[in-house]
């Protein structure tokens, strides 16, 4: 029974003298549940003022769960399942679904107090995927990028087909451009972009969102898990654009939508926000000029990796070789990969760019440096010059037509064997 009423109910139907069939069929509940409840009306009560509950196989590990809950809000139900299977729980994984789906819903629930913002002192950022539909039926995925400043609540946006680390970095700068300027610090949900964890009690960055943050001036920050209403600026935005212009919009093509997309942004900052009460336009002429300055020169967000140059003169890359300037071998060099381009420095020098094949098991080169290598004679005679050192001094052998040894060779006739053999 769902509520008390449903007794009541049952107690009338009883009075007017219908059966117990009956009162189940015109209430649609089972005849055995208005049995139950058809004589001991009293006891039924007594049950609901008791909590009205029986006993149940994952009582004695309740605590268990709030307590790994406590620690990491982010455990799944199926993680916690096994868990308690290791210290004995025989019951079914969907009683502890259930449990965990009511803790966390009651993490999320708790009250808390809304915030403003000071000027050019936050913004946060975040992603969204929407589904395109082809003519031919199939469909495809893209992302949108959202970036809002907390106080003007002036919104910067990018439909991008991908969401790895470059492509997002890239749109912090376009955004950072859209504003003329960078917040002191920005809010991130916790994505594989950013956020790595936990370490000694502080929030883990990716590295390369670290030394972006540093050339940009700005504080990376991560909300807590299971808090939405941390960055709800953002995921309000969010619902906004997907609502009032996703919906119905005709897709056709990648450039056309970013475009209409710029020119709905702009003619939504002269609406007055619901919550500011402020035109967005007007509010942000005040927030500008308390951002931070942009470098001079833009972050390089390109892909990096670690690679040493082989005495073949090369470094390898998912497949294929590279071929650099033979004076760079057993040297470390930093790779760096866009756009299907791959540039070699060490230190802050270029060494050689590349265009990255199709395929694998290539060999790319610049037919120069090898020819260089060749030209070395220096380097050539150290190589393969080596007789007139000690290292590679050839060795003298014994001449068969120069013995040690003098030594006298009779020659005796075929008859003398013959006896000896006899």
């Amino acid at each position: 029974m769902k509520h008390k009423e449903d007794m009541l109910d049952i107690q009338g139907l009883k009075r007017q003298g219908h059966s117990k069939r009956g009162a189940a069929k015109k209430l649609g509940i089972h005849r055995n549940t208005v049995n139950k409840y058809w004589d001991n009306p009293e006891r039924a009560m007594e049950g609901y003022a008791a909590g009205g509950t029986r006993p149940s196989k994952l009582d004695a590990y309740r605590d268990n769960l709030k307590a790994w809950l406590e620690q990491d809000a982010e455990y799944t139900a199926q993680l916690l399942f096994q868990k308690l299977q290791s210290m004995g729980f025989v019951g079914s994984y969907e009683i502890v679904k259930r449990y965990v789906h009511d803790l966390k819903a009651t993490k999320q629930g708790i009250a808390y107090l809304r915030f403003e913002t000071e000027p050019g002192l936050q913004a946060q950022v975040d992603f969204g995927e929407f589904m395109v539909e082809k003519s031919n039926g199939e469909s495809t995925k893209y992302y949108i990028f959202c970036m809002i400043l907390g106080y003007s609540r002036r919104l910067y946006a990018e439909i991008i087909e991908r969401c790895d680390l470059p492509t997002f970095l890239d749109c912090h700068i376009r955004a950072f451009a859209f504003f003329g300027g960078v917040p002191k610090e920005i809010l991130y949900d916790r994505m594989k972009n950013v956020y790595l964890g936990q370490l000694a009690g502080k929030a883990k960055f990716n590295d390369s969102l670290v030394g972006f943050a540093l050339h940009y001036g700005f504080k990376p920050l991560v909300a807590p898990a299971y808090a939405a209403w941390v960055k709800g600026k953002v995921e309000r935005s969010y619902h906004y654009l997907r609502e009032n212009f996703w919906r119905g919009y005709a897709f056709s093509g990648m450039e056309t939508a970013q475009k209409d997309l710029l020119e709905w942004l702009e003619q939504k900052e002269e609406r007055v926000h619901g919550t500011t009460h402020e035109v967005v336009r007007i509010r942000f002429e005040r927030e500008k000029d308390c951002l931070g300055t942009l470098p001079k020169q833009s972050f390089d967000t390109s892909y990096r990796l670690y690679r040493e140059v082989r005495k073949d003169c090369t470094i390898l890359f998912e497949g294929n070789r590279y071929v650099l300037p033979y004076q760079w071998i057993r040297y470390k060099v930093v790779v760096r990969v866009k756009n299907k381009t791959l540039r070699v420095f060490s230190d802050a020098t270029c060494v050689t760019t590349y265009d990255i094949p199709e395929g694998k098991g290539h060999l790319v080169q610049h037919p120069e440096y090898y020819e260089a290598l060749k030209k070395d004679r220096e380097l050539n005679q150290r190589k393969y010059g080596h007789a007139s050192h000690r290292k590679g001094r050839a060795k003298h052998t014994i001449s068969p037509s120069a013995p040690r040894y003098d030594m006298e060779v009779a020659a005796r006739p075929v008859s003398d064997y013959e006896e000896m053999a006899a």
